[in-house]
């Protein structure tokens, strides 16, 4: 049998045989364990604490609100999230500040990184064994096996840091705008709760990431919770200094009893002149950008112009003088 895997799969035969074989065997436990029966008393602790009527809410509040957790990825809880508190808070907020807000982020960024390594590593065997033709060597044999895995394992945290320096953008560039809306219904007499409501209210067409961080807290100040705390978690959970700075300003302007009208007709124009500045730092980049560029696609068709013609005289007159010698 030896004999007979080392010569359908090369001299990593065995090796090979017994990889397939640990991840299907990992695959059918993980399906076993997902299609075993919930258990009753579980269910019902949880209808139990479920309000009635709550499924008659609104869509788009109960979308912010953070749902109850899968209890299919609730039994894998001690391998799908990290043992260190601080690590698994660092992640929550990573996810949080990507803009996912379900209990079960955690848990689902593992279990897809988990999941898409397996797939790669299993794509890696696929193609080395059975769809590449002739003998590879051992180092090609072993980075065309890991390599698909370790991209599969690491394409979710990719995804998720783009996520959130795009979400971060977004956030930075209708800042301005919120706090210029915000400015106008204090100063119509509404008060900070509602004026929070309507400009994320107002802003879910053009800036839906702001806007999902403007209701979250309008939500979380109904509930009851402390005006302060609600602010600085808007802070932490957006990650942009622009928005930390302006919750610092509404936290002093109530501890010192100021007028919060003032306080954001100042900031308002400071985030103003702040986005006309990053325009002209952008536009003021452009130019050594396109340098690169521009002597990439110009200098070679020049050196073919004005060389050209000289390179083919001397080369003509070489030639020419070549029968004579």
């Amino acid at each position: 049998m030896l004999d007979s895997l080392t010569n359908a799969l090369g001299p990593f035969g065995m090796i090979i045989a017994l990889g397939v074989l640990g991840v299907v065997l990992v695959l059918a436990t993980v399906a076993m364990m997902m299609n075993q029966p919930e258990d009753p008393l579980d269910k019902l602790a949880r209808d139990a604490k479920s309000p009635r009527g709550s499924q008659k809410g609104d869509g788009k509040q109960a979308a912010l609100r953070q749902k109850d957790g899968n209890a299919q990825l609730e039994k894998f809880a001690t391998f799908l999230e990290p043992k260190d508190v601080g690590e698994l808070s660092q992640k929550q907020l990573e996810l949080r500040q990507a803009g996912y807000q379900s209990r079960d982020a955690v848990r689902i960024f593992y279990f897809a990184q988990m999941a898409l390594g397996v797939l790669g590593l299993v794509i890696g065997v696929v193609y080395v064994n059975f769809i590449v033709e002739g003998d590879m060597g051992t180092q090609k044999t072993v980075m065309w096996t890991l390599g698909p895995g370790a991209i599969g394992y690491w394409l979710p945290k990719y995804w998720i840091t783009r996520r959130v320096a795009a979400r971060k953008e977004e956030i930075e560039q209708g800042f301005p705008d919120a706090l210029d809306m915000m400015l106008v219904c204090v100063e119509a007499g509404q008060s900070l709760d509602q004026c929070i409501n309507r400009v994320g209210k107002e802003l879910k067409a053009s800036y839906a990431a702001l806007a999902d961080e403007f209701q979250v807290v309008a939500h979380e100040m109904k509930a009851g919770k402390d005006k302060v705390s609600v602010l600085n978690d808007m802070g932490t959970r957006c990650g942009v200094q622009d928005v930390s700075s302006f919750v610092t300003v509404l936290v002093q302007s109530a501890a010192f009893g100021t007028s919060i009208a003032d306080a954001l007709r100042v900031y308002a124009g400071e985030m103003r002149d702040k986005r006309v500045m990053r325009a002209e730092e952008a536009a003021n980049k452009l130019p050594t950008k396109m340098t690169l560029a521009t002597m990439m696609l110009t200098v070679p068709p020049l050196l073919v112009i004005l060389v050209g013609p000289s390179a083919m005289g001397i080369a003509k007159l070489g030639e020419m003088s070549g029968p004579g010698q």
